[in-house]
């Protein structure tokens, strides 16, 4: 059954890293304006393929980072910098989970206090 999980999210970062969004596409499922876009692209937030806004391409990790950043903003007050800081250090507790889980996973009889609650 874990293996299965584990099929199942890696099939959607998959899917995530092969979307391709303009950024009409990306306002419209963050819905946004068009500016909020382009300053989450400034302070580095987003990362888009293409020279200028009318070309952008943005994958669908994309879409995610600017709904958490856009939900920090909203949420919790804080300007777009924070915003991408926190998200930067999201990620960074993200990643290091799973370092984490796959150590976990290669000792065997480990204590698994590494698992979330």
């Amino acid at each position: 059954m874990k293996t299965e999980n584990t099929l199942l999210q890696l099939d959607i970062c998959i899917l995530e890293e092969q979307t391709q969004l303009t950024l009409d596409d990306l306002c419209r499922a963050c819905t946004v304006p068009a500016e909020q876009i382009i300053e989450l692209v400034n302070v580095g937030v987003l990362d888009p393929l293409g020279r200028e806004p009318t070309c952008w391409r943005f994958n669908g990790i994309s879409l995610s980072r600017a709904r958490v950043a856009l939900r920090l903003q909203r949420d919790i007050g804080i300007d777009l910098i924070g915003a991408a800081l926190a998200l930067e250090l999201l990620e960074e507790i993200e990643l290091l989970r799973t370092r984490l889980r796959a150590v976990g996973a290669e000792c065997p009889g480990n204590g698994s206090n590494t698992e979330e609650k």
